[in-house]
């Protein structure tokens, strides 16, 4: 081998280990993934609703009296009433006291009127439909931060769907131009109520098992969560508890060195994953 070519060598070597450094480096400073400090999140990956994530919703709220809000905003209409099927879909299962808020502008979303009905809530429920619009109706106004105040109080926010995403910090198949989209300049930010992750959902029923792998690639501080449907993480501080039919699969780029291009790590109802030290944790 000619000094050249030694040379040129000698670079590659240095480069792929200055990168591999600064990715190790970014992992051991990254934010930690979090639920709420109180109150609790259920983050239901669509399709049906399973009993239990009914029963853990109600209880988490405080029972079926409880005060719950139902924001359809993710849907395609312009308006919605009481006749909504998320409306009906709780009372059906035994709500007593369910409200429902929307608005397409962001403007009517930060004055304290249309805020008011949250003041006293004690859970809200984001139904499916586009993660982008309620994004574009509520992010950064008074609305979003009396959702995070529900949380503080001790309260439930789930979601189901794009209600799900919605919760995670960063919005994926946010593109108002189609949900193949993972990565979208100018609607890749969600509300945060789990902190440093990135949310999918439908997971296994529609074959996304791997669409987050390069997000984390791009985003190698976040979590993935991908959750199939009639599935859900019920999320209380550092812990998410799998309940539902199917399967959970979180994402960490740190796993990559043992599992290799697919790295993440499976599931089952039942289950329990530290969101602090991702890591599943043993069985009760």
């Amino acid at each position: 081998m000619n000094t050249r070519i030694q040379f040129l060598t000698i670079l590659v070597l240095v480069a792929a280990l200055l990168q591999g450094c600064a990715v190790t480096g970014s992992l051991a400073k990254r934010p930690a993934s979090l639920g709420p400090d109180n109150g609790t999140l259920i983050i239901v990956g669509g399709g049906g609703m399973p009993k239990v994530i009914f029963d853990r919703f109600f209880e988490a709220a405080g029972g079926r009296d409880a005060k719950l809000v139902v924001v359809p905003s993710a849907g395609t209409k312009a308006t919605y009433d009481d006749s909504d099927r998320s409306v009906k879909m709780f009372e059906a299962a035994g709500a007593t006291n369910v409200h429902l808020l929307h608005t397409r502008d962001p403007k009517e979303a930060d004055t304290d009127e249309f805020v008011a009905m949250l003041s006293d809530a004690k859970a809200v429920w984001f139904a499916g439909g586009r993660q982008w619009r309620l994004a574009d109706s509520y992010l950064n106004t008074k609305t979003e931060a009396a959702f995070h105040a529900v949380l503080n109080r001790g309260g439930v926010i789930g979601g189901s769907s794009a209600g799900a995403t919605i919760q995670g910090s960063y919005l994926v198949r946010g593109a108002p131009e189609g949900n193949h989209i993972m990565m979208s300049p100018g609607h890749e930010e969600g509300f945060g109520f789990l902190r440093n992750s990135a949310i999918d959902q439908h997971l296994l029923a529609r074959k996304r098992e791997n669409d987050l792998l390069p997000v984390i690639r791009r985003h190698p501080q976040l979590l993935g969560v991908g959750i199939d449907e009639a599935t859900a993480i019920v999320v209380k501080g550092r812990t998410a508890e799998v309940i539902g039919k199917s399967k959970v699969l979180f994402y960490d780029l740190a796993l990559e060195k043992t599992l290799g291009e697919k790295f993440y790590i499976t599931l089952d109802p039942g289950d329990r994953y530290d969101l602090k030290t991702r890591r599943e944790l043993p069985a009760k």
